[in-house]
């Protein structure tokens, strides 16, 4: 075989490649890990906004609720206040 290159030459070469290989997978599955991560702390981030938007909105209504049922409340306990007075 005079062109072909020794056996050792042939391992190392072999070797050599399957390392590249091996750091080249390593580096790729680092960043879908941190493409991961990313992911899921931005859909922790929309779920956290969400429920604050929710209680928030839930709030508002309880509030607008209490005021509307005190105004009838406090109307109509003038009224029966002024009829007693006035009969």
């Amino acid at each position: 075989m005079v062109g072909s290159p020794p056996v050792a030459l042939k391992m190392r070469q072999s070797l050599a490649q399957l390392e590249q290989e091996f750091l080249a997978q390593v580096a790729q599955d680092r960043r879908r890990t941190e493409q991961l991560r990313r992911e899921a702390a931005r859909r922790s981030r929309r779920r956290r906004a969400e429920r604050r938007r929710k209680r928030g909105s839930l709030r508002f209504w309880v509030l607008v609720t209490t005021l509307v049922l005190t105004a009838v409340v406090v109307s109509v306990a003038m009224f029966e206040t002024l009829y007693l007075l006035l009969a």
